[in-house]
This record gives structure tokens, C-alpha cells and sequence, in this order.
């Protein structure tokens, strides 16, 4: 009996109940669309989590003030003035890699246009923040190194307080807005950049001179600044990079060995396995349950083919008596094992892109198809039907002619 005889058999076998064949393929099919599901979840997840990282800026090295207290109170990372513009041009002289560099201070605040007003935050940079972060200019122009240096009212909008201030689409170049009753003109609007790697909406922000929030805003004439953003040289070279800030920023601040650092450096590389490994640790789990239901499907499968051995026991024996081997019999059982696990696969493939796509639509979940999940569920789908279905195949390859065709 050949191969391709083999497999109209089994056909036939399941097509004469239609309805049980459809149930045993349910498990099969609810297993493989949870796994479908899942991994595009994750995988969607992986690549938010990525996107997010990549709009921070390329190669992102982040330098945060320290921690003080105040009468037992904590105030937290940043609250420390501990960083100073002296520390930056440490960094820039002393550390080759650091390939673009700015100093950061930062407020919140109200802002004012004509009859229009939005709370805000007001960013503190410098001008190499559009080079670190990889960012346009929509319309207009960023500041230059002369509005540093002079402290100069100037501002550069995010798209959404640009939104909010001026209206959708507008280009405010050229108006004034005021911060703290002082007045200040637009230079530009960043082009739109969506979410950070916090979830924060980087549109939702001015950009001023760090100078200018330092003098005009926080009414300070020091030098103390509440961070520093830097790009390192090339990806390889961010953490070899962060390290040598590190040494350069405790030889600045005299820390001796042993003592802890009053700031803190942080990479990309950080954030990104921070957040890789919540995302792999959800998945594996999704993943953990989505497996639970393929083995349960397994085991449907293999209960309704021992069943089908049983009612089928009169038509093995006489297609043994008519001269069947045993082998004949082991392969067209597990033929039918196999198709209801493919059949059940593929209807399962296709429910997952279903269900995938709707949570994309309705709950705008991020999901992702890669080729080898696909790959993954037609595999584990065959071999969950050759594993499953092997035992009753051989079964009903072991039975005996005479006492099968006298069985009722």
C-alpha cells in the first residue's frame, strides 16, 4: 500500500464523522491560535520596547546628580547639585569616545499663548540634543551656541504643545510664548517623536537653553546643572564609554576609592534588558499556557483515535485477512493522528493572525508575525500528532486478524 493510498484512507476514516473530527481538531486549533497570539504579542512588545529605546537617541548614555536628604527626607535621583557645565567639558575633554554632548536642566511650568495656556515641560538643553536624540527640526530652527552662552528667551516647541498652543499644524516661528511672565520666541518645532522609553510623550516638551532656565526660570546664577546626555562613538563602544565617565566624573568630584558615586550613569543597554526581560518573562508565561492547551489538544487527539481503534477493530481485521501489514495499519492511524493536527494547525495559524490583529485594532496591543512562529506552531502541531497518535496506531497496528473479525 502506498503512501498516497495511505492518506486517502485516513481522509476517508475522518470524513465519515465530520462533527467528532471537527471537536478533536478544537483543542488543536485553540492551542496553536494561543500561540500565534502569544508569540505576536511578544514579539509586538519586544519591537515597541526597541522603538521606544531607538527614539530616545542613538548610543544613549545618561548622567543623573545624586541623591541628598533634607531633615530625613529622601529627595530622590537628581536632587543633588552635584553635576556642574565643568563636568561636561571634563567629559568632552577627556573622554574621546562621548561624541556629542548636553547638559541638562529641567522644569515644569505653565505656558502662555495669546488666549491658549499648557502645562509643560520646559527642557533645559543643549544645542547637540537634536544630534544625541537623532531628531528634526519640523519647522524652523534649534538654538545655536550664541543663545547658550547669552541665555537667550528662546524656545523650540514639541509638536503636541506646538498643538495646543497655536493649534494642529500651525508654524508659531517667530511668535511669542510666555514662561513665568517672561517672554519668549519660537525658534522651531521638533518634528513629532511619539513615545519615550518610560512612556513619557517626548512631543509634550520646550526646549530652551539650559543657561536660560538656569538664569531666567530658576533665577540661579551657578554653574549646577541636573543632568548630562550623551552619545557615545558607536554602539560597541557605549559601555567602555560610560565607565570612563564614571572615572572621569570621581576624580572631578574628588570621590576617593570605596565611596560611592554621587551620580549616576546610565545606558540604553540598561533600559533596554530592564525591559526585555519583564517582556520575556510575560511571554514565557503566555507561552507556559499556550503550550498547556496544544498538550491538552494532544491528548484529545490520542483518546478519540483510541476510540477509533475500538469501533474500527472489524475493519482492521479483515483488511489484515485481506492482506494489510501491520505497518500499513500503524501509518494510516497515524496519518489520521497527523492530519487532525495539521488541519487543527492551520485553522489555528489563521485564528491567531485573526485575534492578533483584532487586539491591534480594538485595544491597539503592538503584535508582530515573525516567519518562525509560524514555523514553530506547523511543527509542534505535526509532532504533538505523531507523539499523541503513535500509541493508538500501534494499537491498532498489533491487533490480531482472527480475533478482530470476530469481534463485535
Amino acid at each position: 500500500m502506498t503512501l498516497l493510498v495511505t492518506i486517502r484512507v485516513a481522509l476517508k476514516a475522518l470524513g465519515r464523522n465530520k462533527l467528532r473530527t471537527a471537536l478533536t481538531m478544537l483543542g488543536m486549533i485553540i492551542g496553536v491560535a494561543a500561540v500565534i497570539t502569544m508569540v505576536a504579542l511578544g514579539r509586538g512588545a519586544q519591537q515597541e520596547i526597541e522603538t521606544q529605546i531607538q527614539s530616545a537617541g542613538t548610543n544613549l548614555i545618561r548622567v543623573r546628580a545624586g541623591n541628598f536628604r533634607r531633615g530625613g527626607v529622601s529627595m530622590g535621583v537628581g536632587g543633588a547639585p552635584t553635576l556642574t557645565v565643568e563636568d561636561v567639558e571634563a567629559i568632552r575633554r577627556e573622554v574621546p569616545g562621548a561624541r556629542y554632548l548636553a547638559a541638562g536642566v529641567s522644569t515644569r511650568d505653565q505656558v502662555i499663548a495669546a488666549n491658549r495656556n499648557w502645562n509643560t515641560q520646559i527642557e533645559g538643553t543643549d544645542v547637540e540634543l537634536p544630534l544625541i536624540r537623532i531628531w528634526d527640526v519640523e519647522t524652523g530652527v534649534f538654538f545655536n551656541p550664541s543663545h547658550v552662552r547669552s541665555a537667550a528667551k528662546v524656545a523650540v516647541l514639541g509638536s503636541v504643545v506646538r498643538d495646543n498652543l497655536f493649534g494642529e499644524g500651525a508654524d508659531p516661528v517667530g511668535e511669542r510664548i510666555r514662561i513665568r511672565n517672561q517672554s519668549f520666541q519660537v525658534l522651531g518645532v521638533m518634528a513629532p517623536k511619539g513615545t519615550g522609553g518610560f512612556g513619557q510623550d517626548q512631543d509634550d516638551t520646550i526646549f530652551v537653553p539650559y543657561t536660560t532656565v538656569q538664569k531666567k526660570l530658576r533665577g540661579r546664577d551657578g554653574t549646577n546643572i541636573s543632568g548630562i546626555t550623551i552619545s557615545a562613538d558607536s554602539p560597541d563602544n557605549v559601555n567602555p564609554v560610560a565607565d570612563e565617565i564614571t572615572a572621569v566624573l570621581r576624580a572631578q568630584h574628588g570621590i576617593p576609592p570605596g565611596e560611592p558615586d554621587d551620580f549616576m550613569v546610565r545606558t540604553q543597554t540598561d533600559i533596554t534588558t530592564m525591559r526585555s526581560q519583564m517582556t520575556q518573562t510575560m511571554t514565557g508565561l503566555l507561552a507556559g499556557i499556550a503550550g498547556v492547551s496544544l498538550i491538552v489538544g494532544g491528548i484529545g487527539i490520542m483518546n478519540i483515535m483510541l476510540v477509533s481503534v475500538t469501533e474500527r477493530t472489524r475493519e482492521i481485521g479483515l483488511r489484515m485477512a485481506l492482506g494489510a501489514k501491520g505497518r500499513h495499519v500503524l501509518w494510516q492511524f497515524l496519518v489520521e493522528a497527523i492530519v487532525l493536527s495539521l488541519v487543527g494547525g492551520v485553522v489555528g495559524i489563521g485564528l491567531g493572525f485573526g485575534v492578533s490583529e483584532s487586539l491591534t485594532r480594538v485595544l491597539l496591543w503592538p503584535t508582530a508575525f515573525p516567519a518562525d512562529a509560524v514555523a514553530l506552531a506547523v511543527g509542534f502541531a505535526a509532532a504533538v500528532g505523531i507523539f499523541f497518535g503513535f500509541y493508538p496506531a500501534r494499537q491498532a497496528a498489533r491487533l490480531d486478524p482472527i480475533d478482530s473479525l470476530r469481534f463485535e
